[in-house]
This record gives C-alpha cells, sequence and structure tokens, in this order.
C-alpha cells in the first residue's frame, strides 16, 4: 500500500490516497481533484473517508462520490457534522456545506482493505467526538489529532481537550518507526513526536 499527498488550495489540508496494484481510498477531500483522479487511473475508489467532519476535511465528499460512486464514510460520532454549516465549521467560512449521507459509520477497531491489506480505524475523539486515525503496517493517517510538534485545536463545537490526551496516550503505543501523515502540515513519526512533541510526554 502507497501514500500520496494531495494539499488543497482552499484550506492549506492534506488529502490523502491509499493505494495498491487496483484499488484505492480518498482520504478528507477538500476540494475537487482533477489531478486526484488521473493519478488513480483505472483503480477503483472503494470508500471516501473522512477522519472527522469539519468543513476542511469533507468540503470534496459532494465532487468525489459524484464521480466515483464510492462509499463516504465517517465515524458514527462525527454522522451529523456532514450535513450541519455549524457544527462542520462552513458556516464560519461563508459556505453552506451539507454533503452526501454517510454509507457506512466507523467505529473504533473497523476495518478497511485495499487490495486484501488491512487498514484499521483508531477513534481518537477530542479534536471532534468522532475524530479518527487510519493505521495500517508501518503509516498512521493522523487527521487533526495529531500534527508535527503540535496537536489539533479543541476549541470547537464538540470538542474536548481532557479526550484529546487519552486520545494521544493511545496513540504513544504505536511503533516510534509509525509514519504519521497529518491533516495539516509535514509528516513526522511516532518516535519523534515522543521525544520532541510536549503533548505526547
Amino acid at each position: 500500500m502507497d501514500v500520496k499527498i494531495f494539499r488543497t488550495k482552499a484550506f492549506d489540508e492534506n488529502c490523502y490516497l491509499l493505494y495498491g496494484k487496483s484499488e484505492a481510498i480518498i482520504v478528507d477531500p477538500a476540494d475537487p481533484s482533477g489531478g486526484l483522479l488521473d493519478f488513480v487511473g483505472k483503480r477503483r475508489i472503494v470508500a471516501i473517508v473522512n477522519t472527522h467532519g469539519h468543513v476542511d476535511h469533507i468540503a470534496g465528499n459532494s465532487w468525489f462520490k459524484q464521480r466515483t460512486q464510492a462509499s463516504v464514510m465517517i465515524h458514527e460520532a462525527d454522522e451529523e457534522y456532514l450535513n450541519n454549516p455549524i457544527l462542520n465549521l462552513s458556516s464560519l467560512v461563508g459556505q453552506q456545506i451539507v454533503g452526501p449521507p454517510a454509507d457506512r459509520l466507523l467505529q473504533n477497531g473497523s476495518e478497511l482493505t485495499i487490495d486484501g491489506e488491512k487498514i484499521q480505524v483508531i477513534h481518537t475523539p477530542g479534536h471532534t467526538p468522532g475524530s479518527i486515525c487510519l493505521s495500517a503496517e508501518g503509516i498512521l493517517l493522523s487527521g487533526d489529532t495529531l500534527f508535527f510538534q503540535s496537536i489539533g485545536r479543541t476549541d470547537f463545537p464538540g470538542g474536548n481537550a481532557r479526550q484529546l490526551q487519552l486520545s494521544l496516550k493511545s496513540l504513544r503505543r504505536l511503533a516510534k518507526e509509525t509514519v504519521v501523515y497529518p491533516g495539516h502540515g509535514r509528516s513526522t513519526t511516532i518516535g519523534e513526536e515522543i521525544l520532541q512533541n510536549p503533548y505526547l510526554r
């Protein structure tokens, strides 16, 4: 399984493509991207996964859903964010994002597959109630839970600092060489964050 980053212009957010030889998953599409679909080529998009329900991670859902017919997936605790502009924060940026409903609601421990390779859902509430990370062999897509030397905000609706601290504690258990691909900014590793991120000490 490989990871391709598509940085979105509107929100300076990292949209990811997890892909194998014949299948792929789009993670956190913030805007339309013909370039992403060109890169996908003949691979089948099996899912559009949102690590949480904020506008900068879901605004491209409708566009990609229409063109790929892939299932939209989000944790069950963030389901309402998909069609609530106040919760998903789109009203704060002058938009009213009401995307397609979820086709599958995820939970902690839910599994996805790409060409037979497993991806596990880790529920990491704190930034939002339904924030998740996606874990596969050697990689972690951390959404807005964990950044390079920083963490996600907890002052938006549904945010909870105590929950986020517990979520971060659970991520410390991952192998130190795990490569972390966050929702914003540069990639890092679990080991690097344990050493340098004050929120993981």
